[in-house]
């Protein structure tokens, strides 16, 4: 959510913000709107005021003076209820209306239309060269019988699948490896429910723009999360916090839902675009502080880049174009790792900054120093999200015989096994 003060100082700003990022969000009829309600909540302010003074003038009053009086106070009755049904009316609307303007992006942040035109900022690590014909992960897990597409087909339906063995011990490794690297840089482990209120996904900015793409438990006005970035961020939802306390630091670790509406035909082999898989995922509540805000944004980049470091995986970090950012995020870092099935780089993280977005939809606040309540800010970002990190896990360390090696960071937390191979 954006303040209003803002909009109505600058509103070419905020049309220029969703022209950027491909969002439809109306402004002036928003400010014709906003402009409405001004009116009207000032007009019975007036008439609540001048109802009040006729009130106590009644009791002082005699003859038609006080028959006079009273007529006019009914008369203002009237009016006042009038008054609360239009301000009724035009509230709902308003709040649609601002619930579709578009954060804008950093001034670093580059001008594009799509993912096509994010910018390279670096890249670490070596793509490895074959001298043999690798595999895809699709073909190396059904060899290795570690991976099983039909089966999760039949039992939900495309983009679903069943990891086996191995496969599902490396998957938890993966997560385990995130968990224990962000526990030891101080940042607390929760379990947060998946299935939640609506209004926390409209707080966290994926309602409404995102509705398509998550899973309703409509009975019951839930939703699953595509995301534990969801329930993280409104952890806080409704509360002042002391600034002595800030920033709080979180992850979890969670499955995520996305039903991957308008996907249809892309990526449809293997692990990448699938329906469920487990994520970590860390969250920043800091304070209403830009330049902070920079910093923290640079700290979750680097957790999760040490993360692919531990697996010895080729990546690139792209600074998202205006097209790519989602509607609240000021700036985001994407991770992409080499992916040979691909021939390219495929994403794997997203680290995003919001500033005061998400913390004024959820009414998340501190009292600073001073004692003035602030909205906070908010980050987040992926530490690591499995199964689609297994596919650069399983291609990369594969061997000509169709074996795969485990790398060193993920051994101890799959019984020390240092190499996948087929049953003898």
């Amino acid at each position: 959510m954006i303040d209003i003060k803002l909009i109505r100082a600058d509103p070419d700003k905020y049309i220029k913000a969703a022209r950027d990022k491909n969002i439809s969000a109306d402004i002036p009829a928003l400010l014709q709107a906003d402009s409405e309600l001004l009116s009207l909540n000032q007009q019975l302010q007036d008439a609540r005021t001048e109802q009040n003074a006729a009130g106590k003038q009644i009791a002082e009053l005699t003859g038609q003076d006080k028959v006079d009086a009273i007529m006019s106070v009914k008369s203002l009755k009237t009016t006042i209820a009038e008054l609360d049904e239009q301000i009724e009316q035009i509230e709902p609307r308003l709040n649609e209306l601002m619930l579709l303007v578009a954060q804008p992006a950093a001034d670093d942040v580059p001008t594009g239309m799509d993912d096509t035109e994010n910018v390279e900022i670096r890249k670490v690590g070596e793509i490895r060269s074959f001298d043999f014909e690798p595999k895809d992960h699709v073909q190396l897990g059904e060899e290795l019988d570690i991976i099983d597409i039909p089966r999760g087909v039949k039992l939900a339906g495309t983009r679903n699948f069943i990891l086996k063995g191995a496969g599902a011990l490396m998957h938890q490794a993966v997560l385990r490896l995130a968990i224990d690297q962000m526990i030891a840089r101080g940042y607390q482990l929760m379990t947060v429910p998946v299935l939640v209120n609506e209004e926390v996904m409209y707080g966290t900015g994926y309602f409404p723009l995102g509705r398509d793409q998550a899973y309703l438990a409509e009975r019951d006005a839930k939703s699953l999360v595509g995301t534990a970035e969801v329930p993280l961020t409104a952890y806080h939802s409704g509360e002042i916090l002391d600034a002595v306390d800030l920033p709080r630091k979180y992850i979890a670790v969670s499955t995520c839902f996305r039903r991957e509406a308008g996907a249809a035909g892309k990526d449809t082999r293997g692990l990448y675009r699938i329906h469920t898989f487990d994520k970590v995922e860390q969250v920043i509540i800091a304070p209403n502080d830009r330049q902070q805000s920079i910093e923290y944004h640079q700290e979750i980049l680097a957790n999760a880049e040490d993360v692919m470091r531990a697996l010895e995986l080729p990546y690139r970090v792209v600074n998202v174009c205006t097209g790519d950012l989602g509607q609240g995020q000021v700036q985001k870092f994407d991770i992409e790792t080499w992916m040979p099935s691909r021939d390219s780089y495929g994403e794997t993280h997203s680290a995003s900054r919001f500033h005061e977005f998400q913390a004024r939809r959820l009414n998340i606040r501190y009292r600073d120093e001073e004692g003035k309540v602030q909205f906070c800010h908010t980050l987040n970002n992926t530490v690591i999200a499995s199964p689609r990190v297994m596919i650069p896990l399983l291609e990369l360390n594969q061997n000509a015989d169709g074996s795969i090696n485990i790398p060193e960071a993920l051994r101890p937390y799959m019984g020390g096994l240092e190499k996948i191979q087929a049953r003898q």
